[in-house]
């Protein structure tokens, strides 16, 4: 037990597992867990329809005084701030259900700014959605972790195998979301007079051709932000265009919440507020907080930072300089979601091939190759120069980053999931904290250095990141073998120092013992 509950416990010498309240539930509960994490995982995908959309136009549609990436840039440091203070708290006061719901709506003002983008619009706008995208992404993943623990228990699986599994057909869903938002941009901007213009360019005649290579030399890993002002392919699509994408992205927020709301299960059905789980432990909110910081000081949380901080930045280089520098650049703005649909697809079939096939072969074969697709875009980036007729392949590298990026999104959730069982929210919290250091960095620079220095950098935190994930792994290993010599001693032999080693596991969670399965 932790917070409060460990000094009553033994002053009243009772057993703390009879203290806890029982979760009772039927066999026949499996179903309609299932529906809930559809329910989930259908919401988070209309959500980021329109999220997913309106970010990856940002830095080529608001590119006037790096507006859009500066947006980003807020989402995301009010994001760092909101997973250190926030979700622990929100969930506590407005339990996961609420917490979902109204974090969901935090979204919708950033989005109706695109109606209005200006630095007191969007900037402010992009704060609140960052407040709100902690305690949202804290409280889907507790849900789907206990959901996730309630279901393993109910059909005797490996808890961890479930975890993963949940999480990859949440991952699978939530990627399609980047394919929906993409689709509906780009069908806009297709049809309209914008579509029309950038492609005419590049069947121009003499002069108008030469302009055009000299344009695409600065393209690729030679682009740098500053000096892109004359090319054709980079200017802002008409406002109607831009007016009516926003307009189907703001539906799209409000029928995530409806969702949540009429179709979702509170998951106090499920124990949430048993006491044990840091949802239900009477603490102050000082204490929660601190529940995050605590976190940090445990050594596997450590070495797990700059493969976690590598996650925001692929994806922040993928969203806003793949597609600035390389896309628009060199296709024009009308095609970013052709080319960004290819990496939701392949990102959503890969969530879902490595959710099962971490059954068969492990994380570790998983991470490596995940390590190996991303190292090799990056170095094949550096080197190739983009030009329109070289189409496909854009879609080929925007696959690719797709499966490194499932990789990641996949495994590294589960990780996080595994080794901190038993502080989920604090854990969860750290991940998305890292996570979005990892996009602050990649947005606060991205006006600033030319596309190859953004290149080295990535290379750079993503072999540190592997190091820290090796030694994850070794050490947990160690782990292992450690925990079945203890166990393997008599009770009555074990020293203090072991039962305290056994008691303090953090992988264990009370929940596996207090779910009841009844025949009914």
């Amino acid at each position: 037990m932790h917070g409060g509950g460990v000094d009553s416990d033994k002053h009243n010498g009772a057993d703390s597992a009879s203290l806890r309240e029982k979760v009772k539930l039927r066999r026949g509960e499996k179903w309609r867990i299932l529906k809930n994490i559809i329910t989930v995982s259908v919401a988070f995908m209309v959500q980021f329809t329109a999220f997913q959309g309106t970010a990856n136009l940002q830095s080529s549609i608001n590119a006037k005084d790096g507006l859009g990436t500066v947006s980003l840039s807020a989402i995301y440091a009010a994001l760092v701030i909101s997973c250190i203070f926030l979700p622990t708290l929100v969930i506590r006061k407005l339990t996961v259900k609420w917490t979902l719901c109204v974090s969901m709506l935090c979204y919708a003002p950033y989005i109706a700014s695109q109606f209005y983008p200006r630095f007191y619009t969007l900037v402010p706008a992009g704060i609140l959605l960052g407040l709100g995208a902690a305690p949202m992404w804290a409280s889907k993943a507790t849900y789907l972790t206990q959901l996730g623990q309630v279901y393993a228990k109910l059909t005797d699986q490996s808890v961890e195998a479930i975890i993963v599994r949940f999480f990859g057909f949440f991952f699978l869903a939530w990627q399609t979301a980047e394919l929906w938002g993409n689709l509906i941009s780009s069908l806009v901007l297709s049809s309209g007079a914008h579509g029309a213009v950038s492609s005419v360019a590049s069947s121009g005649n003499g002069s108008e051709a030469h302009e055009d290579i000299d344009s695409l030399s600065s393209c690729g890993a030679n682009f740098c932000v500053v000096e892109t002002s004359d090319n054709a392919n980079l200017q802002r699509p008409p406002d109607s265009e831009i007016f009516e994408i926003s307009a189907i992205y703001l539906s799209c927020i409000v029928a995530a919440v409806v969702i949540i709301a009429v179709f979702l299960d509170p998951l106090s059905r499920y124990g949430e507020r048993r006491r044990g789980s840091i949802s239900a432990t009477e603490i102050s909110g000082m204490q929660l907080l601190s529940a995050t910081f605590k976190q940090l000081k445990k050594a596997n949380q450590q070495l797990l930072i700059l493969i976690t901080v590598f996650i925001g930045m692929e994806q922040a280089f993928i969203g806003a300089d793949f597609t600035q520098a390389y896309v628009s650049c060199a296709l024009g703005i009308h095609q970013i979601g052709y080319v960004m649909i290819c990496f939701g697809v392949v990102n959503a079939i890969c969530s879902i091939i490595f959710g099962s096939a971490m059954k068969y072969i492990g994380r570790v074969v998983i991470i490596i190759l995940g390590a190996f697709v991303h190292g090799g875009c990056i170095i094949y980036l550096l080197y190739w120069r983009p030009h329109p007729d070289h189409q496909i392949v854009f879609f080929i590298l925007s696959g690719l980053w797709g499966i490194g990026d499932a990789v990641w999104q996949t495994q590294i959730n589960g990780l996080y999931g595994a080794l901190f069982r038993r502080n989920k929210e604090a854990a969860f919290s750290n991940y998305r904290l890292w996570e979005s250091v990892g996009f602050v960095v990649a947005y606060a620079y991205s006006t600033q250095l030319c596309a190859r220095m953004k290149l080295y950098l990535l290379f750079g935190v993503l072999i540190c990141g592997m190091i820290g994930y090796a030694i994850v792994e070794i050490r947990q290993l160690k782990k292992e073998k450690r925990m079945k010599e203890l166990e393997e001693i008599p009770k009555q032999q074990q020293t203090e120092a072991d039962r305290k080693a056994i008691e303090d596991d953090d992988e264990k969670d009370e929940l596996e013992e207090d779910i009841v399965v009844t025949h009914l």
